[in-house]
């Protein structure tokens, strides 16, 4: 078969086959996060079959979050080396081999390893290649095509979320969990979706690499046709793979994504405990179970609504400058929501809280890769993806966990309810104030760069000039060059 000609082009297409990328991308959140949040609603099964307290139980939601963003990068890397189709259709299988294993668990510790490790394995090897693929079709258009794209997210919740109570109730929490595993299969349809795209940006290689002579012509041919260094593709030497790792993460120095990272680790201990516990909590407040599972959907619809009208928003003229401020605001409006949620103690007071904790967190989720992209560029988006989600990964792990001990020492959810708030407040507070601080920096650096080059002094001596600052008048400067003679 005649090999297929790859098209290079100069910029993301930001239409076209893209449009079916987002297609993708929106299922594949759907399969993911959606069923990842849908395990919450099993918590109150599975405290109750095996008889175990809350922090125990809680480990489940937490191995699953953790492992898919624990395993982020390594999901990167499988998209960079071999293809994007690849890692979802391989993620996809082993996803849907964990929910069909959990269905026969005998204990938590079983369910820790199933749903927990492989679920989440599987789930991280689709999740942030289908995200960065979206970021490489697109580029005026981004964030609303991230909007509808992580809308799966919402759209998924609110479908899946009384379906799957519906399901516990007909067929117990083994069949739902059987079942769930034959529609998480479809992840290995979205990976078929994922055509790969070269852009020139992506051919940039460091030209001092290419003249060191432990690369020969015909490796130096090789990497300058392929888009990316593969170990799996070359047998490159050890010094070829060192300096292509560098090129992929060397924006791990980037004070910018420094603090971009420390800022999402506290953002995802406040947000995680939240999606865990809102259905034990409703329940605890005398709610019962179909209202509980109707407030997850309610926070998943309005969820699609803060991805979508946030991100076409954000792409507007007049906000695109400042799409990083309007993720923050998100960040801090959630946290706020978390403060607030103790005092809310029935059905129709809990119905507001999941319209506005839906909304701003459909928001910053749509901001997080395109803040990534505006960080890092296109070229390192897939990598630097990949970090920020594995940044999420000790946050998702340890806070369920803590905030079940908080529930089980104090007896209430307050406790647990306002660190989650206060933690989100903070990612923000943090990321405002290192912004404004780097504003002002450059402000004084342009400040005194003027003050430079407006008092460049001249003097003469005999036939060379040197200028004086525009502030002296004639007087002076002859008054300057006199004493210059002596």
């Amino acid at each position: 078969m005649a090999t297929p000609k790859k098209v290079l082009l100069s910029s993301p297409p930001d239409g076209g086959w893209g449009w079916m990328i987002v297609v993708g991308c929106f299922l594949v959140t759907i399969c993911t996060r959606a069923v990842t949040r849908c395990i919450s609603i099993f918590f109150v099964e599975f405290q109750t079959y095996f008889a175990q307290d809350y922090a125990r139980t809680a480990w489940i939601h937490s191995i699953t979050d953790c492992a898919t963003m624990l395993c982020a990068p390594l999901g990167s890397f499988i998209s960079n080396h071999l293809s994007c189709q690849v890692g979802i259709m391989l993620g996809g299988l082993l996803a849907s081999a964990g929910l069909i294993l959990s269905s026969f668990a005998t204990s938590l510790e079983h369910l820790y390893f199933s749903l927990g490790v492989l679920t989440g394995l599987g789930f991280a090897l689709c999740y942030s290649p289908a995200i960065a693929m979206v970021g490489k079709y697109f580029n005026k258009k981004k964030a609303l095509a991230y909007g509808i794209a992580m809308s799966g997210s919402g759209i998924g919740t609110f479908i899946l979320a009384p379906v799957v109570q519906l399901l516990i109730e007909q067929f117990s929490w083994r069949g739902a969990l059987l079942i769930l595993g034959g529609f998480v299969l479809n992840l290995c349809v979205c990976g078929a979706l994922m055509r790969p795209i070269t852009l020139k940006e992506d051919h940039k290689h460091p030209p001092e690499f290419l003249e060191q002579e432990y690369v020969s012509e015909a490796q130096k041919q090789d990497l300058k046709q392929l888009s990316i260094c593969s170990p799996l593709i070359k047998p490159w030497s050890h010094e070829c793979l060192c300096c292509c790792s560098w090129q992929e993460y060397n924006f791990l120095l980037m004070p910018d994504f420094m603090m971009l990272a420390v800022s999402v680790l506290f953002m995802a201990y406040g947000c995680s405990p939240l999606f865990v516990y809102l259905v034990p909590y409703a329940l605890s407040v005398g709610v019962n179970h179909q209202q509980a599972a109707f407030l997850m959907s309610i926070l998943g619809v309005i969820d699609i609504v803060g991805n979508i009208t946030f991100g076409w928003l954000t792409d507007r003229r007049c906000l695109k400058k400042y799409r990083y401020f309007c993720y923050l605001f998100a960040v801090g409006m959630d946290g706020l929501c978390c403060l607030f949620l103790p005092v809310l103690q029935s059905f129709p007071m809990l119905v507001p809280f999941s319209f506005t904790f839906g909304y701003f967190d459909g928001a910053y989720v749509t901001m997080i890769p395109v803040v990534t992209a505006d960080v890092v560029g296109t070229a390192s988006l897939s990598s630097a993806l990949g970090v920020v989600y594995f940044l999420h990964a000790f946050p998702y792990l340890v806070s369920p966990p803590v905030a079940g001990w908080l529930v089980d020492t104090t007896g209430s959810y307050t406790a647990s309810f306002i660190l989650c708030g206060f933690s989100m407040i903070f990612s923000s507070m943090l990321l405002c104030f290192a912004r404004l601080a780097k504003k002002i920096k450059r402000t004084q650096l342009r400040s005194l760069t003027r003050d430079t080059d407006t008092k460049q002094q001249i003097w003469t001596n005999g036939a060379t000039a040197y200028s004086v600052s525009g502030d002296l008048d004639q007087k002076d400067v002859e008054i300057l060059a006199t004493e210059a003679n002596r």
